[in-house]
């Protein structure tokens, strides 16, 4: 019997998992692969971003917000059919002002690298991924966990394979293939408006569209396809178990199924590093592992 392929994602909170790369994660999980999320924060500083979300005791209590987003991300993985792990570091917020205020003391983003890959070395040595999964060196926007998760994951990535590294932490472990997730790219964001355009229906997104500053560069990065429109249902339901942070009614749901399927019915990675051999362009993240 071949070995089961094993995927791993790294996030910053917990509903990342949900709003990037979700579909292509559930197409996997229903063809057998074993996929295992690493949440590096409990989301603790995050704000209600969904108006309609009511619990009782968050007014008095505001700190009851990492215990709910725990048992958001519980539904959620339940949801995708993932398995999951707690790195156990604490969110950083998001910084407000002009200059942005220092970091919160003992919070990820301000974690020293070597030590915030740690865990992730002992996460990646012993579930022992074929492919990983991260953030851009952006982070996907400038939140300071997502670039501190882009860090620790292309860290972690080469210290696992080094038996020099981490000695305390299992046996090395060679990832095959490390890729950054690409959500939002001109491409994609222009055919879903020129559909939108076709069936009369407005675009949330237009007015990002006009402003976009198009950078070639940008558009070079896209590597991989993976074909998961069958699968944008579980994500949306996975995303509707983050309650506190997506709206039912916002944006994330605005554009009908149909139309993501017919103008982009994949999610969309780079490929960054891999020791097999693979062309481009790629429609599997498991391209050369098969």
């Amino acid at each position: 019997m071949a070995e089961q392929l094993r995927l791993m994602h790294v996030h910053a909170h917990p509903d990342d998992e949900s709003s990037k790369g979700a579909a292509s994660t559930a197409k996997y999980v229903a063809e057998g692969v074993n996929v295992h999320v690493a949440t590096c924060t409990g989301g603790e500083r995050g704000s209600i971003l969904n108006p309609g979300f009511n619990h009782p005791g968050i007014i008095d209590n505001p700190e009851l917000i990492g215990v709910i987003r725990r048992e958001e991300m519980d539904s959620a993985r339940e949801i995708l059919g993932i398995k999951q792990d707690w790195l156990g570091f604490i969110d950083s917020g998001w910084p407000e002002g002009n200059p942005k205020p220092p970091l919160p003391d003992g919070c990820f983003a301000a974690v020293p690298l070597a030590e915030a890959a740690e865990p992730l070395v002992r996460l990646i040595r012993s579930f022992k991924p074929h492919v990983l999964t991260t953030y851009d060196e952006t982070g996907g926007y400038p939140h300071p966990d997502h670039i501190k998760c882009h860090e620790i994951s292309v860290y972690a990535f080469e210290a696992a394979a080094d038996p020099a590294a981490y000695p305390d932490c299992g046996e090395p472990w060679q990832v095959s293939k490390l890729y950054y997730h690409l959500s939002w790219t001109f491409a994609r964001m222009k055919a879903i408006d020129d559909e939108m355009t076709k069936h009369g229906l407005e675009n949330p997104f237009a007015e990002r569209l006009r402003n976009w500053v198009f950078n070639d560069e940008d558009a070079k990065r896209l590597t991989t396809r993976v074909q998961c429109a069958d699968f944008f249902p579980v994500r949306d339901e996975a995303l509707r178990a983050h309650a506190t942070q997506i709206d039912p009614l916002g944006f994330w749901f605005a554009i009908p199924h149909e139309v993501q399927e017919a103008a982009w019915p994949t999610e969309d990675f780079q490929l960054v590093k891999s020791f097999v051999e693979t062309s481009i362009p790629e429609d599997d993240l498991f391209a050369g592992l098969r």
